[in-house]
């Protein structure tokens, strides 16, 4: 039988009624849904808003700090530099107070008449805050212009009551007879030496220079010692002096960081190999010049490139001082007997003295024989010997490293060589 439509709708209708109301409720819980996403996204893209909005005047109000920092400390540095320092713009070098940068020559600069008027030549910003780090005192300073209010600044503020000479740069250039590096010179005096006790003190690795008589070698040896694990350098008298200005440069300021002296028995700070003479200077240059000779010396330094040393160290005696103070000496030099640079023996001594001899001839025979070891790099066949630069960067790393294992990871960074 079947059921009439109108039954059917009646019946139907409470259930349809039930499905629609679920529809609606569905429906309106999605939009509720949909409308609290919306504002939490506005919420989430406001916060986002403000917070880069915080950002952006946080760091427009540091900029405006750092400004006015900047300002600040140029204006004190100025005020301090006008306060303290005496500019002298100069035209010529025909001044008596130039004679430090024109015309003395590096013995005449030592003094050993005077030791304690002695001076040296620091040049550029860094060599000569190294200086000033290190306690030397200066005399005056010779600089370019633009130096004054560049990185010059602090410099001029540290040095107190100095002369500051000061020209445009082709003018310097036309007056000294070569180009600063770097724009500034300093005149400093000489500090006496310490004794070689007082220097060994403590140290693990040193090294010994016997008559290294050129100041490139001896500038790149110091680099090399502070670079590499090196406690002191100790020098004999025949070496060229650690603070002529090629030397200096060269060491990027190292030879204010790496302790130092002279060896034997009276430490002579001001012996050097070259005696004073009367021979004839380069005008405006402070270059010696010697009429029979075709061998010129450095500009500005007045440091002949091939002399011989003035005098011989007595090795018997700086050995034996060693030996007193606990070291295994080491002859760097090429011999039959040689020990290898990276012997277990070697690596296992506390206390080291690496020694090395002069350009070309090397350590002298006496010298070899009265070291406890004699010790080369292994080289190729038909190769000529290393410099003696190269061979003590060579000697320092690998003799250096296990007395310094600890920290020679952070050498760089103390001493902020590679530039």
């Amino acid at each position: 039988m079947q059921v009439p439509k109108s039954v059917r709708k009646a019946r139907s209708s409470p259930e349809n009624e039930r499905e629609n109301e679920l529809i609606t409720r569905e429906t309106k819980l999605s939009q509720e849904i949909d409308c609290e996403a919306k504002s939490r996204s506005k919420v989430r893209m406001q916060r986002e808003t403000d917070q880069k909005t915080a950002e952006s005047i946080k760091r427009s109000k540091m900029a405006l700090e750092d400004r006015v920092r900047q300002r600040t400390n140029r204006n004190h540095w100025k005020w301090k530099r006008n306060k303290m320092a005496q500019m002298i713009e100069i035209t010529d070098f025909d001044a008596p107070e130039l004679d430090v940068y024109a015309r003395l020559t590096e013995n005449q600069l030592i003094n050993r008449h005077e030791p304690e008027k002695g001076m040296f030549i620091a040049e550029s910003p860094k060599v000569i805050e190294r200086a000033l780090d290190a306690g030397y005192m200066p005399v005056s300073i010779l600089t370019e212009k633009q130096h004054i209010e560049g990185e010059g600044q602090k410099i001029l503020a540290r040095c107190g009551e100095i002369p500051v000479y000061t020209a445009e740069f082709d003018v310097l250039t036309k007056l000294t007879g070569f180009q600063l590096t770097r724009g500034m010179l300093c005149a400093m005096y000489r500090q006496p030496l310490p004794s070689v006790q007082s220097v060994c003190k403590g140290a693990k690795r040193i090294a010994v220079l016997e008559n290294v008589v050129n100041p490139t070698n001896v500038g790149a040896i110091f680099r090399s010692a502070a670079a590499l694990g090196m406690d002191a350098v100790l020098l004999t008298t025949g070496c060229s002096n650690p603070l002529y200005r090629r030397a200096i440069r060269v060491s990027m300021g190292t030879v204010f960081q790496v302790p130092w002296t002279y060896l034997g028995e009276e430490t002579k700070p001001e012996t050097v190999r070259n005696p004073e003479s009367e021979e004839e200077k380069e005008p405006g240059t402070g270059i010696e010049r010697k009429p029979d000779s075709e061998e010129e010396k450095e500009p500005g330094t007045g440091i002949e490139r091939n002399s011989e040393p003035e005098e011989k160290a007595d090795s018997g005696n700086w050995q034996k001082q060693l030996h007193e103070l606990g070291f295994h000496t080491v002859a760097m030099a090429l011999k039959e007997d040689s020990l290898s640079i990276d012997d277990p023996k070697l690596m296992n001594e506390d206390k080291l003295a690496i020694v090395l001899g002069t350009e070309g001839d090397g350590l002298a025979p006496e010298t070899i024989a009265a070291c406890d070891d004699t010790v080369c790099i292994p080289m190729a066949h038909g190769v000529d010997s290393l410099n003696v630069a190269a061979a003590s960067a060579v000697a320092f790393w690998q003799l250096g490293r296990q007395a310094h294992k600890d920290n020679c990871c952070n050498m760089n960074s103390n001493y902020q060589l590679w530039e």
